[in-house]
């Protein structure tokens, strides 16, 4: 008398065409049938299925503590996706859009300003954008600075670090500045 075994829509057929989960569930039995014992497909899942319930098992049976530092993991991943803020909608030359996160606008907007000889970009924020009258996306931006305490002329720093800024919006990210709320900080001295 042949024995025949159904499988349910959710069974992963092996390329023998035997389910897998026929093959889970005979992974106790001390003999492979016929079917089981000669074809490659089944030998192969039985011994993955048999090593990932060992593998189980041993976890089971031996939990380790978590990690000391899981919870500020945890919350470093929390607080990186609360910062990631809004998503601006960006039009490429290819047919779609994009969406940019104002934490990414930021990013770079803060390391144009961080090439001014003499600046340290302290904080940038994306804080308003809507589009233009000619279709592109306008920002306004806040961004504070400190500038080394040598620095001849802060005003033409100030300059140089909008110059950037403005130039980075548009070839870097494809937007357009608005405004730049820019703010000096703080003074600071190099280290030597």
């Amino acid at each position: 008398m042949a024995v025949t075994h159904s499988t349910t829509d959710n069974d992963y057929l092996l390329p023998c065409g035997r389910g897998l989960e026929q093959v889970w569930d005979s992974l106790d039995d001390s003999e492979a049938d016929a079917h089981e014992s000669s074809c490659p497909h089944c030998a192969a899942a039985r011994e993955s299925l048999l090593t990932l319930r060992n593998a189980t098992r041993e976890l089971v049976d031996e939990p380790d503590p978590p990690p000391p530092d899981l919870f500020g993991r945890i919350m470093s991943a929390v607080r990186a996706d609360v910062r990631r803020g809004r998503t601006l909608t960006l039009d490429t030359p290819h047919p779609g859009a994009i969406q940019v996160s104002e934490q990414a606008i930021a990013v770079v907007l803060r390391f144009a300003a961080d090439t001014v000889d003499g600046v340290r970009a302290r904080g940038c924020r994306v804080h308003s954008s809507e589009p233009g009258d000619d279709g592109e996306l306008v920002i306004a931006v806040e961004m504070s600075i400190a500038v080394r305490h040598d620095v001849p002329d802060i005003d033409d720093v100030v300059t140089l670090v909008r110059e950037r800024v403005r130039a980075a919006a548009s070839a870097r990210v494809g937007v357009r500045l608005g405004t730049l709320d820019l703010v000096v900080a703080d003074l600071y001295e190099e280290q030597r």
